[in-house]
């Protein structure tokens, strides 16, 4: 029988588009990636409720933030909610997932009701960070002290605010408590840098349009953290299409 040319391009169309999807789904094991490697599809719940699925995002970049969480059984990791205040802030001055075609994720290795404290947990954060850049006689502190002092306003130079009420959630929240993801991309641990609790070793990954992982930043130390200025480089290279 002879093909008409609807027919030819209905095929056509039909193999892209299984290519398109083998992108993101043709490793079924979560194991660690590189650079330049189709990233593992995976689908997991969302804090503010429904389903996320990695692969329903194909033609948009994705930004996969994973971070630290705990830093002791009881302390959440400040540089975490300070760094999701700051994304916060940026993303209601700049717009930033439309400015740069991107939807930020965030991915905890943790069941809901845990995510949930740390969700309600950023207003105090945020003003236990402000306590300590701002301490009452400063000047009356050793040396020491004027050390921490000088390390804390470097590290969190702005102040951000949250209501304890309203606390902003506008990026998808993942819950990964089965940590099939976290531990599938060989970051999830139970120790680090001398902390033994459950938690992430904080990482960057960035996906692009075709879901092929493009960037990919580990933490060397509990402190380490990507600015988000290199992290919309990349997108901008990505969005030009370098």
């Amino acid at each position: 029988m002879k093909k008409t040319p609807f027919f030819v391009f209905g095929l056509a169309g039909l193999s892209l588009a299984l290519a398109g999807a083998l992108l993101f789904s043709q490793s079924a094991e979560l194991k660690p990636v590189t650079i330049g490697q189709a990233m593992p599809d995976f689908t997991l719940p969302t804090y503010q409720g429904g389903t996320f699925t990695l692969s329903s995002l194909k033609g948009k970049n994705v930004m996969l933030i994973f971070p630290r969480g705990f830093a002791a059984e009881t302390r959440w990791c400040t540089i975490d909610n300070y760094k999701y205040a700051e994304l916060v802030d940026l993303e209601k001055s700049a717009e930033i997932r439309i400015k740069y075609n991107v939807e930020v994720v965030f991915v905890f290795p943790y069941a809901a009701d845990v995510v949930k404290q740390w969700v309600e947990s950023n207003p105090d954060q945020l003003e236990k960070i402000k306590g300590w850049k701002n301490p009452p006689e400063p000047d009356k502190l050793d040396e020491q002290g004027k050390a921490r002092l000088k390390l804390w306003r470097t590290s969190y130079p702005k102040n951000f605010s949250m209501e304890k009420s309203n606390v902003p959630t506008p990026f998808p929240l993942l819950i990964d408590a089965e940590r099939k993801i976290t531990k599938g991309l060989g970051l999830f641990t139970t120790e680090w840098g001398g902390s033994k609790v459950d938690q992430c070793i904080t990482s960057v990954f960035i996906v692009d349009k075709k879901g092929v992982c493009q960037f990919k930043y580990i933490g060397q130390n509990t402190t380490d953290r990507p600015e988000y200025e290199v992290l919309f480089k990349t997108l901008e290279r990505l969005n030009k299409g370098e």
